[in-house]
């Protein structure tokens, strides 16, 4: 069949949905982004690949897909994200950008790096503005010795204990290139980056990390965390609340 694809950048409020992929039960980001970009083109189906499948409750600022529209469809970038924008209503999932792309351009297979924030509320009042966008912590968090610990996890490295159970990537080495820890005020921020990541590798990684911050763990206990290579070794799953995907790169941006 004739088809001309499209990459879309999104933004979205993970909060109530079951996640990025469709499932029996729930309304899921992909089931939504699907039904608004069919009925642009008379309701006919379309498909849509994601950079990276989101969980339950974790949000997007700068998620990437691609969308495969029939070919005789007259549609532009504008009238997508437009059109789509309203179709969406009053779900808070919003299309950023669109642009054309060619067939054997993959918003999975074609990214080179992604990009993960997660913000922990540091103060003993639980949240009101930001409840669904922060996990609260009310132990008092040393951003310095969670740097210190997350040292050791720059690189690549067998991350095993950082995956979670029902992992189903065929190697859990991974290439960590960024990892930083930053104090705004009451809020905690961790920013990650690196080609892929394994499921639940963030809020893994950040629960461990939290250990260290909050002094029951010194820094050095991450490096030997790593080395177990045991899931039991590691702290626990932070919240999905306080994870936002940020940004999806390409070795040529195609929303230049």
């Amino acid at each position: 069949m004739d088809i001309s694809r499209w990459a879309l950048r999104l933004e979205y409020d993970g909060t109530g949905f079951v996640g990025w992929q469709k499932q029996q039960d729930g309304v899921s980001i992909q089931s939504l982004i699907e039904a608004a970009a069919s009925r642009l083109v008379g309701n006919r189906p379309v498909s849509s690949i994601t950079a990276g499948r989101t969980d339950a409750g974790v949000h997007a600022s700068g998620m990437v897909i691609h969308i495969d529209f029939p070919g005789d469809a007259k549609i532009n970038g504008r009238q997508i994200r437009d059109g789509m924008g309203y179709y969406l209503k009053p779900h808070r999932v919003v299309v950023l950008e669109a642009a054309q792309v060619s067939l054997d351009w993959s918003a999975r297979f074609s990214a080179i790096w992604r990009s993960y924030q997660f913000k922990i509320l540091n103060r003993q009042a639980r949240p009101a503005l930001q409840e669904t966008h922060v996990w609260h912590v009310k132990r008092v968090l040393d951003v310095d010795l969670m740097q210190e610990g997350a040292n050791y996890l720059l690189g690549s490295h067998d991350f095993t204990s950082f995956r979670a159970i029902a992992c189903q990537a065929r190697s859990a080495v991974r290439t960590l290139d960024v990892l930083t820890i930053h104090r705004e005020g009451d809020l905690v921020i961790v920013n990650t980056k690196a080609r892929s990541f394994l499921h639940h590798q963030v809020r893994n990684m950040v629960g461990s990390l939290v250990m260290v911050g909050s002094r029951q763990w010194p820094p050095e206990k991450m490096r030997e965390v790593l080395e177990a290579r045991n899931r039991c070794a590691a702290g626990p799953t932070s919240p999905p609340d306080g994870l936002c995907l940020t940004g999806v790169g390409y070795p040529e941006d195609p929303f230049a």
